[in-house]
């Protein structure tokens, strides 16, 4: 069936469509190269996204798993859709449609709210929720924040309020927006710690079966300490400080240098990880010239 057609039979879906700040064109296109047409919203520039696609909503989730997008994060359905103007109406029809759901009762279900800035709601996003998982007691469901069966996902924008019910698997990701939330720790050295957590998390990469790794752009060091707590030996290059805590590591070598002006043995490291924020160009080459230094066949960690 042709694009034209699905879109004149009317077998097409709602998503909202999330990427990290920025990224939102790439992410369109990766839904354009995927699914042939894309009719899209901005609700947040740069990041979020109404999309209109040409198939029924069951078959999306499918052809994106079939080849993961690389810049979009997160989908949720559009299943309700209530213009703002009367908010209290708006909610108790939200309440209504999310109570005609009775798979969700006795099973264990998260509720994800997400605002725009200058959405009808005023306060948070979380006065939201609480005031939705009150109206919603009767449905007797367990709510939980993580290994849900279902996520009803609201997101609250400008004049609009949109909603759907779906499997945590058919939003790509089981976290509101697909961001992974990590508690930050006492000490902790710097918030990039999160990333090497969440490629952890997500693609399963077990760390501590590397032995030396090699850390370009380390300064203050943030994934430094993240390698060093799974055990492994760490160079870091940076002209920068380093983190003043981390020095005393005997597994730790520092080098206050640009990574472009050192030289090691070849096959000295098992892993290397970069963390900077050059241009992707410079930092493609950079990373390039190093490879020497990695063991045949091991693997590699870019930002």
């Amino acid at each position: 069936m042709s694009t034209q057609s699905s879109w004149e039979e009317g077998n097409f879906s709602r998503f909202i469509c999330t990427a990290n700040h920025g990224f939102a064109p790439y992410a369109q296109e990766e839904l354009r190269r995927t699914f042939g047409a894309v009719k899209s919203t901005v609700l947040v520039p740069g990041e979020i996204l109404l999309a209109g696609l040409p198939v029924a909503e069951e078959e999306v989730a499918d052809k994106l798993w079939a080849e993961y997008p690389t810049f979009l994060r997160h989908i949720q359905p559009v299943q309700f859709q209530e213009n703002t103007e009367d908010s209290e109406q708006s909610i108790e029809k939200l309440i209504a449609f999310v109570l005609n759901h009775k798979e969700l009762t006795g099973t264990p279900v998260v509720l994800q709210v997400r605002k725009t800035e200058g959405s009808f709601w005023q306060e948070n996003a979380a006065s939201l929720k609480q005031l939705l998982t009150e109206k919603l007691d009767e449905l007797g469901c367990e709510w939980v924040v993580r290994d849900a069966e279902y996520v009803i996902s609201v997101f609250a924008a400008n004049d609009m309020l949109y909603a759907g019910v779906s499997r945590p698997e058919q939003n790509l990701s089981d976290w509101s927006g697909g961001a992974v939330r990590f508690q930050k720790e006492d000490g902790q050295i710097s918030r990039a710690k999160f990333k090497l957590l969440e490629a952890e998390q997500t693609f399963g990469i077990d760390f501590t079966s590397f032995h030396k790794a090699l850390d370009i752009g380390a300064a203050p060091g943030g994934w430094t300490s993240f390698l060093l707590e799974r055990g492994l030996e760490v160079t870091a290059v940076d002209p920068a400080k380093m983190d003043a805590t981390l020095l005393a590591s005997p597994k730790l070598t520092f080098l206050k240098k640009n990574a472009g002006d050192v030289r090691f043995r070849e096959g000295e490291f098992d892993l290397l990880v970069c963390d900077m924020s050059w241009s992707p160009k410079l930092m493609s080459r950079l990373v390039s010239d190093l490879l020497y230094s990695l063991q045949p066949g091991e693997q590699r960690l870019l930002p």
